[in-house]
């Protein structure tokens, strides 16, 4: 069974409304495309052109939907128009169909008909020139090149200008939504940036805060809280401090003049001296070799790491020398923080992971490799050490460190950061 036809388009219900009254007026008015048509009785010549006319208008209701039918109705309806005295109303309906074969039918038809159009004109020139033997027969190829190949052309061209135009639609859409996701991805690695920074200023001076608050709550000795009172004090007042800069640096962030003076590795040497004040045993401190002057990205996440892992040592490591070694050699930074394993039964500070996520991170940002975990043998005598190890490429031609990522307890869940 063949489904009906969908509701014709407003649009196409007025060019075949328009087209019928048209087709009338001329044939009231009694102007035809000929003078009488030598096939059919003289007295009902005017009145078989009304049949075409009719057809091609009832075709001009599927222009837009059943675009194949359409042009075969208007095709067979051109053919019979030709054996009456003929109506313009009907060629030019025709023409219309042809047009709207290429714009809404198939991409098939669409490339195929103006090229069967085209070769339909030729044909039909070279026939009647044959025919006729005379230069006028040329006027009839142009006649049918104006009916079919020119509608085709003109339906061609326009339905290129319309998918060149929604591909440029597409494309500034995927141009947009790739802008608003490097939009987002940048706002949410400033975000991580922001966090890593934040968390590497203060989270020291509040775990050595923490710590000593909670000494000198639970041991009632005066000496002893007094000298934690100190490092509170002191680590308050640090911790302040770095938090204004890092806020002042914050709210001049696009202004060219406003300063910025990130730590670098020749902070370390102050760095130890205050995680020493904090009751940090650190016995063992290796600066890196003199050489060239460090990338400020590999001399920061160096100083962010190493300041981490003295703060995990403060507040998750039990008592014991502590060992931060940094060694410069084919082109890497190596950063070792060792420090004792184990959980005393002193104070202690809570510890949330973030701060073993960040030093990760920041090695990996820079194309390196970075471990943390237990080494050394187990058992009472085995001196069992827990150990924060990143290597840090120097330039743009070393790649990822091997092994980056692994190791010995890699983000081990012994120590949270």
């Amino acid at each position: 069974m063949v489904p009906l036809p969908p509701r014709p388009h407003r649009d196409d219900v007025l060019i075949a409304l328009a087209g019928l009254l048209g087709g009338l007026l001329l044939w009231a008015l009694g102007l035809h495309t000929r003078i009488a048509a030598p096939t059919l009785p003289a007295g009902n010549d005017a009145a078989w052109s009304l049949l075409p006319l009719a057809a091609t208008a009832g075709a001009e209701l599927l222009r837009r939907t059943w675009t194949g039918w359409a042009l075969a109705v208007g095709t067979v309806a051109l053919v019979a128009d030709q054996f009456t005295v003929g109506s313009l109303a009907t060629v030019i309906m025709y023409t219309d169909l042809v047009y709207a074969a290429v714009l809404y039918g198939p991409p098939a038809r669409a490339r195929r008909l103006p090229a069967a159009t085209g070769l339909v004109t030729v044909a039909v020139t070279l026939a009647v020139l044959a025919w006729f033997r005379q230069p006028q027969a040329l006027l009839v190829g142009v006649v049918v090149g104006v009916v079919s190949f020119g509608p085709a052309t003109t339906g061609a061209m326009l339905r290129n200008h319309r998918e060149a135009a929604a591909a440029a639609r597409l494309r500034a859409e995927q141009t947009a939504l790739l802008a608003e996701m490097d939009r987002v991805q940048a706002v949410t690695d400033e975000r991580a940036r922001m966090a890593r920074e934040l968390h590497d200023l203060v989270a020291g001076h509040l775990s050595a805060i923490a710590i000593h608050s909670t000494a000198a709550l639970s041991l009632d000795d005066e000496a002893t809280t007094r000298r934690a009172l100190g490092v509170i004090r002191e680590n308050s007042v640090d911790g302040l401090a770095e938090m204004r800069r890092l806020i002042e640096v914050l709210r001049a962030e696009g202004d060219p003049d406003a300063p910025s003076v990130p730590p670098t590795l020749d902070g370390l040497g102050t760095l130890v001296e205050q995680a020493r004040a904090n009751g940090l045993d650190v016995r063992r401190f290796t600066p890196p070799p003199a050489g060239p002057p460090l990338p400020a990205p590999v001399g920061l996440a160096a100083y962010r790491i190493v300041q981490e892992s003295l703060t995990n040592a403060l507040k998750h490591g039990a008592p014991g020398p502590v060992d931060a070694v940094l060694d410069r050699s084919e082109g890497t930074l190596t950063v070792r923080v060792r420090s004792p394993l184990g959980r005393d039964a002193g104070p202690r500070a809570p510890g949330s992971g973030a701060g073993l996520v960040g030093m990760r991170e920041r090695a990996e940002l820079l194309g390196g490799g970075f471990s943390a975990g237990p080494v050394g043998e187990a058992g009472p005598g085995g001196g069992r050490r827990w150990e924060v190890r990143a290597v840090l490429p120097l330039g743009e031609g070393h790649g990822r460190f091997p092994g980056a990522g692994s190791g010995p307890g890699d983000i081990d869940d012994e120590r949270e950061g």
